[in-house]
């Protein structure tokens, strides 16, 4: 089995308007994407920050720069085509409660939490750098990790995706002086006792630091904490769906990974992990 379910039908960039990617033409695209992949199980998985409802959580300049969409419109449209309904949740420390409202509201089939954000600085987005205002690299990981740890225990989220991004700009920022697996530990506890599914990402091999999200050392410790896994690409276009997936399966393979989870209304079952999606000389780069 191969899935991938954290997948946005639109860019990040300005002016990608939901009228223009929100079709049924662009969702052909990206089904005739999986099924050149080998991908069984394809979901999309929307920011939360583009749709209006999002700021009854919270109203941080980006959000408010970029709430313009419906949600409820959104997941009307998906719930007509074959794709998963899912969406891409950021956690925001102290408002549980809303967030739960947001979700509990809507027919999902699968919520993925992200930790962007530390307080209200961002770990991957230049405009809101965390290292403008947190300079030592050990004290940005230490928050970073019992951030991705309080996400984990919330029970809000049925994915943790890319659970180390704060790796993402690689050499462009300072790493850790002290072994990331100390830093790793505080979130692995979490991912152990909430049984919250592990995301295996690979859209960090189109990113500066150029690895899948985990690491092989937090996704060995991941699997020694008895955690589930997720595949997918974070695709913004059609080209990514599966991007790399013959590296991800190879990597989860060898750390011993032979299953991943399928969702549907909420509910997770776990099924034998497939062979190689799309091959290497198919990749593309960002």
């Amino acid at each position: 089995m191969l899935t991938d379910y954290h997948v946005h039908l639109r860019p990040d960039e300005p002016g990608t308007e939901a009228r223009d990617y929100f079709t049924a033409g662009n969702v052909e695209r990206y089904l005739a994407a999986a099924a050149e992949a080998g991908i069984q199980e394809l979901g999309v998985s929307e920011h939360v920050h583009r749709f209006r409802q999002a700021l009854d959580v919270w109203d941080h300049p980006f959000w408010l720069e970029n709430a313009r969409d419906d949600l409820d419109a959104y997941a009307d449209f998906v719930r007509e085509t074959p794709l998963r309904l899912g969406i891409e949740m950021d956690y925001v420390a102290g408002r549980e409660d809303q967030i739960a409202n947001l979700l509990d509201s809507r027919d999902l089939d699968y919520v993925i939490g992200s930790v962007h954000y530390v307080r209200d600085k961002a770990v991957d987005h230049d405009v809101w750098d965390i290292w403008e205002s947190v300079s030592d690299p050990d004290r940005v990981w230490e928050l970073y990790f019992a951030t991705l740890a309080e996400a984990a225990r919330s029970g809000l989220f049925d994915v943790l995706a890319h659970p180390d991004l704060v790796k993402v700009w690689g050499a462009g920022r300072p790493p850790p002086e002290r072994d990331p697996r100390f830093y790793y530990e505080t979130a692995v506890e979490a991912i152990g006792e909430s049984g919250i599914a592990v995301e295996v990402s690979t859209a960090g091999l189109r990113k500066p630091v150029r690895e899948i999200y985990p690491s092989r050392a937090l996704a060995e410790m991941c699997v020694e904490a008895g955690a589930a896994f997720s595949l997918s690409s974070d695709a913004h276009v059609p080209d990514h769906i599966g991007f790399a997936y013959d590296r991800a399966v190879e990597a989860m393979t060898d750390w011993g990974i032979e299953e991943i989870a399928v969702f549907a209304k909420r509910g997770r079952r776990l099924a034998p992990l497939g062979g190689a999606g799309t091959p290497a000389g198919k990749e593309h780069a960002a």
